[in-house]
């Protein structure tokens, strides 16, 4: 039988749920790639995966794409690791320069400008080493991931995605859900679950694991208070206003030039 490919985003956001799934008897059923979101995203659009915890803003582009869990990388309030990162306040900010790692991202905080901070920035797209190359005083940019831990030590202002959305619309945000691109045997979405389930339940191990590589982050708060896991009602709606109010916007100049 040929193996499920899956690909899972490589953050520490989804440590939990690689844990679960290397430490399952699926370990022998699947192929396992950890990679970042928007090559997550790909993978499934280009079936080189068959599942892939892709950014929810790329969802579209899968064909045949099916949500097939109720775990999910969201936030209700402060997320941590979504953040618009600045040298000046709101008001003040002429350019952001968005990360190419997530369209979901990219979006959010497009969003945000227009409907809620009432802000009308250029907007520019981000490529490998654009944190460390903002020049004007007056350019802010996004960073999402574990990189926002020692980025936002450089500016005064950061300003976390995941909170404002909560604070401006009253629900939670998703950044990712599991999805497949082809019908998947129900016992095998089954067992995949589960996998998921059972890695939330060893929080504690996953945190020790990655206190080794990063002992300076505070772990047990992100794990426990900034990520939420479970795809429920909340999420759900805070889902649908985030696609409808994309729709609403026009992406399709933007699209040409950020990583999907």
């Amino acid at each position: 039988m040929d193996k499920i490919r899956i690909s899972a985003v490589s953050y520490l956001n989804s440590k939990p749920f690689v844990y679960g799934l290397q430490h399952s008897d699926l370990i022998g059923k699947i192929d396992l790639s950890l990679d970042m979101p928007s090559l997550c995203a790909l993978k499934l659009l280009n079936d080189q995966a068959d599942i892939g915890l892709i950014p929810v803003a790329a969802i579209s582009d899968v064909p045949n794409a099916q949500i097939i869990s109720n775990y999910c990388i969201s936030s209700s309030g402060k997320v941590r690791t979504v953040v618009l990162l600045s040298n000046v306040p709101l008001p003040e900010i002429e350019k952001i320069v968005l990360d190419y790692q997530s369209r979901t991202s990219v979006q959010l905080v497009r969003i945000l400008a227009k409907y809620y901070w009432k802000i009308n920035p250029e907007w520019e797209s981000g490529a490998p080493g654009y944190i460390e190359n903002v020049k004007e005083k007056t350019t802010a940019i996004v960073v999402i991931g574990d990189r926002v831990f020692e980025s936002e030590k450089k500016f005064p202002y950061c300003y976390d995605l995941g909170e404002i959305w909560k604070e401006s619309t009253g629900f939670d945000f998703v950044f990712a859900c599991w999805i497949a691109n082809k019908p998947i045997d129900i016992d095998f979405i089954s067992e995949f679950n589960k996998a998921l389930a059972d890695g939330l339940l060893h929080l504690n191990e996953v945190i020790c694991e990655c206190e080794k590589i990063h002992p300076d982050y505070p772990l047990n708060e992100y794990f426990y208070r900034n990520i939420s896991f479970v795809f429920d009602d909340s999420k759900q709606k805070g889902l649908e206003l985030f696609l409808k109010l994309t729709d609403e916007m026009n992406f399709k100049t933007l699209q040409s030039c950020v990583t999907s």
